[in-house]
């Protein structure tokens, strides 16, 4: 049953439920159309399968756990959150406290052999593989299939004649070099590499003009071996495809999508998936700043023997982004992953993810019946970004309000809690321990350089120990927080916050409890409410 509690002038426990589970950003259109983005959330670098008549994806997830998205679909417009494939990060020491920008980056998703495969890389350890009989889980422990730093960008294949492989990029940050593809030989079951060292296939610096050569997947069609690669850069590169009649090349390239006349900026990376129907369809993200690298899907169609991704643009064989289409399948009702939560279950929704490996006893929803508990963990005095019990989620779309109410209780000195967005720089609403009093604060911390030392306003010296919270987000990524004492009439905290994007990522918002050490204190909040603006 959901709660009642008053907010924003809504009386009725009815138009609660109504608002809770209307989409922040609906991709269809109601008339066998959709529109792009078909996600507007930071799902980068997606991956998507079909498997029989449903569509399955993966994202990266870098940092946060649960790491490795799990989404479903009917359709390839309408998706849900099923979970997460990755529980804990490994090494699970390493990532006990955040590392902003490391951990998952772009994974590869595979059905082969009766199970799902996803090969992920981490830019500092290597490649490892994790599967499962089931894609919502549980997915196996993942195995280090291959170690190194700047080894990114895994995609395996698994070719007619028994043999498999495996292809992938570099990042400089930790390689010195990149802009190259590396093929490796693969035993079958991924186990184990059959090559040292692996070889160049595709050399981006033998190639006019690129650079940052970087994410492919390989597929086999028609006798061709292809690689779908994007190069440019991810705000304002492009997607090539690569074809050979022999693995190991020698490759030709072509240019089948860019940003043209419209838009959508940097037009690239992601999956080919046909349809039931036999249709083609290309995923890709662009990269929308303080949003994150939101999900576009894309007609595409073949020309002697090439895809053109989009419709067609002035450049012969280069296609550029559509902003509608028709629908791939028919039928489907409009969804999208949930992002409200009322903490009335025995697990948190499948859209919280932490900021580092999570404890035990770092949260609770049994405490308090229908409440969220979090308990106070360690942060630097002056910034809460670092601490690894933030409690987030991805940016739902482009214009929403979130509103939760909050209280703090057995605060030691120092503590802080409420409700943040977070990114290379963040702002926090809520309230805090010092000198023997409550405070009503509002912190805003502007600098992406560290130390970052926040900014505090003092809203009210002597504050309640409950209070409603509310964050206005708007399409030019300003974030407007206000608060209330009784639900109904609500005081602006200070001016809009500038909403930055993250390292790799989107802004992120939601809840911590943070002290200048572990302590006794705890927030507690009664629901998180995510309605469109």
């Amino acid at each position: 049953m959901m709660k009642s509690t008053i907010f924003a002038g809504v009386l009725l426990v009815a138009s609660l439920q109504a608002l809770a589970v209307e989409p922040e950003w609906s991709a269809d259109l109601g008339n066998g159309r959709y529109r792009n983005p078909i996600l507007h959330a930071d799902y980068s670098d997606p991956d998507v399968i079909r498997v029989g008549d449903t569509y399955y994806m993966t994202a990266s997830s870098f940092n946060s756990v649960p790491g490795l998205p799990l989404l479903t679909s009917k359709d390839m417009v309408n998706w849900s959150l099923a979970g997460h494939a990755l529980p804990r990060l490994v090494p699970q020491t390493h990532f006990s406290q955040p590392r902003y920008g490391d951990g998952v980056w772009a994974p590869c998703l595979r059905y082969h052999d009766g199970k799902f495969w996803i090969f992920y890389p981490d830019p500092d350890f290597g490649v490892y593989v994790i599967t499962a009989e089931n894609f919502a889980g549980p997915w196996s422990e993942p195995r280090l299939l291959l170690a190194g730093k700047g080894i990114i960008d895994p995609t395996p294949l698994w070719d007619d004649d028994g043999k498999a492989w495996l292809l992938h990029a570099w990042a400089k940050s930790r390689a010195g070099f990149n802009n190259v593809l590396t093929l490796r030989a693969m035993s079958p079951d991924a186990k184990r590499l059959l090559d040292e060292q692996g070889e160049v296939v595709i050399d981006g610096n033998q190639l006019p003009g690129y650079r940052t050569l970087e994410g492919p997947k390989l597929y086999k069609h028609n006798g061709w071996y292809y690689v779908f690669a994007p190069a440019g850069g991810v705000e304002v590169g492009w997607q090539s495809v690569f074809r050979s009649r022999s693995i190991r090349g020698p490759y030709e390239a072509r240019i089948v999508m860019e940003q043209g006349g419209t838009p959508v900026n940097g037009p690239h990376q992601g999956a080919w998936v046909s349809a039931q129907d036999g249709s083609d369809w290309f995923f890709h993200f662009q990269d929308k700043q303080a949003f994150g690298r939101i999900v576009h899907l894309q007609p595409m169609q073949w020309q002697d023997g090439w895809p053109l991704i989009g419709q067609p643009g002035p450049k012969p064989g280069t296609g550029n982004p559509v902003a509608e289409w028709r629908k791939p399948v028919l039928g489907q009702t409009a969804q999208a992953p949930a992002a409200s939560d009322e903490f009335n279950g025995t697990q948190l929704g499948a859209q919280w993810q932490w900021n580092a490996n999570p404890q035990a006893g770092w949260s609770s929803l049994t405490a308090r019946e229908g409440w969220l508990r979090l308990t106070t963990q360690a942060a630097a005095p002056d910034s809460v970004r670092m601490a690894p019990n933030l409690l987030t989620q991805k940016l739902p779309g482009p214009a929403f309000v979130v509103d939760t109410r909050i209280a703090l209780h057995g605060a030691g000195e120092g503590d802080r809690a409420g409700l943040i967005m977070n990114g290379l720089s963040y702002a926090w609403i809520g309230l805090r321990q010092r000198g023997g009093r409550l405070q009503l604060v509002y912190a805003t911390c502007a600098s992406a350089a560290p130390p970052c030392r926040e900014q505090a306003a003092l809203l009210r010296e002597d504050a309640p120990a409950s209070l409603y919270l509310r964050m206005q987000v708007t399409a030019d990524s300003r974030a407007i927080f206000s608060y209330s004492v009784d639900g109904q009439s609500f005081t602006g905290a200070g001016p809009a916050f500038a909403v930055s994007k993250g390292r790799w990522v989107g802004a992120q918002m939601g809840l911590f409890s943070a002290g200048d050490a572990p302590g006794k204190g705890y927030l507690e909040a009664d629901y998180f409410r995510v309605t469109p603006r």
